[in-house]
């Protein structure tokens, strides 16, 4: 797919998606869903990737859906479209969102499935739906409160007011906030430190994690033992416990 309204580059292991519609504050219209769906299957089935960071061109991160489509969308045709969030938690890969200015709406909702979120001192946050009478349709409602507890979820839900990214690392809805020159450094800088890791132990970290936020702590422990269990048979395990006795850098292969 030729892509119009996102970038992906890729600079040795690490995967680059940038919302690409300055003009329209990178609003997600259909095109753009679906150059984004496509460039995730494409990091997916990529094996040299080890590490994808999302960002932003011009003021914002995303700023949400392009109204001007919403009155042609049909209730199924919004099942289908509304699910970027989702595909984000469930690619078997860190993701790390640098958030380099407006994050609202649809764009809150594609941060919080990413694994870690870094924010510019211009970001701004917020699930603004209700202020058009509507409320959030890609995991709004559901991972804002895991992420920052039920009463403030609901008040930024109820209020749709917009908070600034200090405000955001306050309340724990990111991981942290940068100088926006600093911005991009930082996430490369993130993610080349978790690329040198072993790529199966990631996988089944991330999916150990996500899977425990989804049930309670003792079927969350069991899952955890049996993923546990599973990585002491892969090779990377070996690997790093021959290089820690080595004194040596380990040398990973994803197995």
């Amino acid at each position: 797919m030729v892509y119009e309204n996102i970038i992906l580059e890729k600079e040795e292991n690490i995967a680059v998606i940038t919302f690409n519609r300055p003009e329209a504050m990178n609003a997600l219209n259909n095109q753009t869903r679906a150059e984004f769906r496509d460039a995730i299957g494409d990091v997916a089935a990529d094996d040299s990737i080890k590490v994808l960071i999302l960002t932003g061109s011009g003021k914002a991160f995303v700023a949400g859906s392009d109204i001007k489509e919403f009155n042609k969308t049909t209730p199924y045709a919004a099942h289908n479209i509304m699910r970027l969030g989702e595909m984000v938690e469930k690619l078997e890969k860190p993701v790390i969102a640098a958030v380099n200015g407006f994050c609202l709406g649809g764009g809150c909702e594609i941060a919080m499935g990413c694994d870690i979120i870094i924010a510019s001192d211009k970001a701004k946050f917020g699930q603004t739906e209700i202020n058009i009478g509507i409320i959030p349709g890609g995991g709004g409602t559901q991972r804002l409160q895991r992420l920052i507890g039920v009463c403030r979820a609901k008040e930024l839900i109820f209020t749709g007011d917009i908070i600034r990214a200090e405000e955001a690392d306050r309340i724990g809805l990111i991981n942290r906030v940068v100088g926006v020159d600093e911005l991009m450094p930082t996430a490369k800088e993130m993610a080349k430190k978790i690329a040198s890791k072993s790529a199966a132990a990631l996988k089944l970290a991330k999916t150990a994690i996500n899977r425990g936020m989804q049930t309670n702590l003792e079927s969350g422990l069991k899952y955890e033992y049996e993923l546990y269990s599973l990585s002491l048979s892969l090779e990377d395990k070996v690997e790093g416990v021959n290089a820690f006795l080595e004194k040596r850098p380990p040398k990973f292969v994803g197995r």
